[in-house]
């Protein structure tokens, strides 16, 4: 999988939530929720306000009002103490980690969509439907180019080398995103392998890790490290904030694509994750929800995703809307996402063994 992609800018959104559907959730508090004709009910961990774009013009096509619960916090919760009477229709999260915690839950039914199918790649969504790739997100390597030269870097496996003790930033390993790369490194190379890769890694810390990704970012810019580890989507949003310390520092780090050319695993291609949605299980306004789906997966709304979001389009025939930054010409890892959730537990374990906190 090639992936040639610019990143599109992100105009700071109206700090407002989209409409709640009050009625909806007093019914399911009671048990007896019902459909409604022209409705469809969100829970959301994305912020309303990047997902407005696209539920306005899904509304203007369609006519189906959508209602968003932006719940960064406590999904899983809320779910199992909902039940059947929860009245979400579509759950739309990020990382594949969420959506196998969610489909182990239970959370999602299967969807058998002849244009997802064609729209989405096999390796971005669920075998049976359970879930679909929306947009991709890369997690490459961003480095000090005063310090660090391209022709030092060429592997994730490759910072667990001596040489780079006391110079790495990276989130906690509780956090997804490092989970599903871990995860993704025993589908690679085994169990043990990673495990050993997971501690020699933990040794080049340049400090105990703390923040978000555009921390990390910022962490190189500032020296504090040589190098981090961090998503695209972030690096986006740097380099378009409106706030100029938060410019300087994405301008003052480069991108490095890990694992692109070599024998066997080291040719693999660079993690990627998503963003992406289902069908909630006990959804009371199906076809609406089989409607919204199919609508973010499809050619219009992946040109708002390019323009808007920051983030990769999951259909190869969209490109992006206004360039601002080339993140160049990539070798993404094909490994099916749905494959992570094998070696998730096993994940944190090495993490926890490796004493990355």
């Amino acid at each position: 999988m090639i992936i040639n992609r610019m990143i599109a800018r992100e105009p700071k959104p109206m700090p407002r939530m989209l409409p709640i559907l009050a009625g909806a959730l007093a019914l399911a508090a009671t048990g007896t929720a019902a459909a409604a004709a022209n409705d469809v009910n969100i829970y959301s961990y994305r912020q309303a306000v990047l997902m407005k774009p696209l539920l306005d013009r899904f509304e203007q096509k369609t006519g189906v009002k959508a209602h968003v619960i932006y719940l960064k916090k406590g999904m899983i919760a809320r779910l199992k103490a909902e039940g059947a009477a929860s009245p979400a229709d579509v759950i739309l999260t990020t990382d594949a980690a969420r959506l196998i915690q969610l489909d182990r839950l239970g959370a999602f039914q299967p969807l058998n969509s002849p244009a997802l199918k064609a729209a989405v790649p096999a390796n971005l969504r669920h075998p049976k439907g359970h879930w679909f790739g929306l947009t991709v997100r890369g997690r490459p390597i961003f480095y000090n180019p005063a310090k660090v030269k391209p022709s030092d870097l060429s592997t994730y496996e490759a910072l667990a080398d001596g040489k780079w003790k006391g110079r790495i930033c990276i989130r906690s390993s509780s956090n997804v995103y490092n989970q599903s790369l871990i995860a993704s490194m025993i589908a690679a190379i085994g169990a043990e392998k990673a495990q050993a890769w997971a501690d020699g890694f933990v040794k080049n810390f340049a400090r105990k890790p703390a923040g978000g990704d555009r921390d990390q970012i910022r962490a190189v810019a500032a020296g504090e490290c040589d190098i981090a580890i961090a998503n695209t989507y972030y690096f986006a949003g740097l380099a378009r904030s409106k706030k100029e310390r938060d410019r300087k520092a994405a301008a003052a780090v480069r991108l490095f694509w890990p694992n692109q050319s070599g024998p066997g695993t080291a040719g693999r291609g660079a993690h990627v994750n998503i963003s992406g949605a289902g069908v909630a299980k006990h959804a009371k306004n199906r076809a609406n929800a089989v409607k919204l789906i199919e609508f973010l997966a499809s050619r219009e709304a992946q040109e708002i995703y390019a323009r808007i979001v920051n983030e990769y389009p999951v259909r190869k025939d969209v490109q992006p809307g206004r360039i601002v930054a080339d993140f160049g010409e990539f070798k993404a890892d094909s490994l099916a996402l749905s494959e992570l959730a094998k070696y998730q537990k096993e994940a944190v374990r090495i993490a926890d063994r490796a004493g990355w906190r």
